[in-house]
């Protein structure tokens, strides 16, 4: 493909220097670290498109949550390519080795339009709440009576479980990498896990997710934790809670909301209608990251 008088091609993202993947994101204004990428590509697939002499001009990313269900993530291209229709060109190899999956992503305003032209349905806003924490305060008592306590990859098989009925989708093997980076609590109640939450370092200081929960008071208890651990320093969590006390309770600790993007979805529905969400349900608070949901 040329594009602006460039002749680029297609490489798998493995080979790509890991130096010009974290240039490509610092490019564009996003936040991740070259670890961040590098955890990325352990988890997921990609590929690059590189210019004749191995410069990485673009990106895209996708990854597969068992089943027939996958996420599409990290697409970026060179300020200088954007507009000339490399994303579309990478989307377009990123569907040919995703043949036969329904996709889910969220997409910034920018690329909103790019992903509604090649047929994605857009579901619901994800509120990305950022900022320096504030101390949340003492904890009070445990909701229920449940107990929290500390949770490690011992744990993995009922945080995979109760993630899997909340995102409607099996992400053990990405659940086992993040717990390897993330420091982790979990709500029991009778040795039955009701609640969970990771934290690990991303960007500019953490990113609280995944958080899921069977209700706001249990998803504010497993993150009470953390937002206590790093008050006074810079925390992020992605949630679709517009309101409600779980929303409330970001804004007083010091995440207002800092922007948002669209959740997408191809093939079927990605996230169930509200009024379809069984009240005894566990539900996703805070998002793994925007490329894993």
């Amino acid at each position: 493909m040329v594009v602006d008088s460039v002749q680029m091609r297609i490489g798998d993202i493995a080979e790509a220097e890991l130096d010009q993947l974290h240039a490509l994101s610092i490019a564009v204004g996003w936040p991740h670290r070259a670890e961040d990428w590098q955890f990325l590509r352990r988890v997921g697939k990609g590929v690059v498109a590189m210019d004749d002499i191995g410069r990485v001009l673009g990106s895209a990313m996708w990854f597969p949550h068992g089943g027939n269900f996958a996420t599409v993530g990290m697409v970026i291209t060179s300020p200088r390519l954007q507009a000339n229709g490399t994303g579309r060109w990478l989307m377009q190899h990123a569907f040919a080795r995703l043949a036969g999956y329904t996709l889910g992503l969220n997409a910034t305003r920018a690329a909103r339009r790019l992903y509604l032209s090649l047929g994605f349905a857009a579901e619901k806003i994800v509120y990305q709440c950022q900022g320096e924490a504030h101390e949340p305060g003492p904890p009070g008592a445990t909701p229920d009576g449940a107990h929290l306590r500390a949770i490690d990859i011992a744990d993995l098989a009922l945080l995979a479980e109760l993630d899997r009925q909340a995102y409607g989708a099996d992400r053990m093997p990405v659940l086992a990498g993040l717990l390897k980076h993330s420091k982790g609590f979990g709500l029991f109640r009778n040795d039955r896990l009701d609640a969970f939450s990771l934290c690990r370092p991303f960007g500019r200081g953490h990113v609280i997710g995944p958080v899921v929960a069977n209700g706001d008071q249990d998803a504010i208890a497993v993150i009470r934790p953390h937002v206590s651990e790093h008050a006074g320093h810079f925390l992020r969590l992605d949630t679709r809670q517009k309101d409600g006390a779980f929303a409330a309770f970001l804004s007083r600790c010091g995440m207002p909301v800092f922007d948002t993007v669209t959740t997408m979805s191809l093939g079927k529905r990605w996230i169930p209608e509200d009024s379809l969400i069984p009240e005894a349900r566990p539900m996703t608070y805070a998002l793994a990251s925007q490329a894993l949901g």
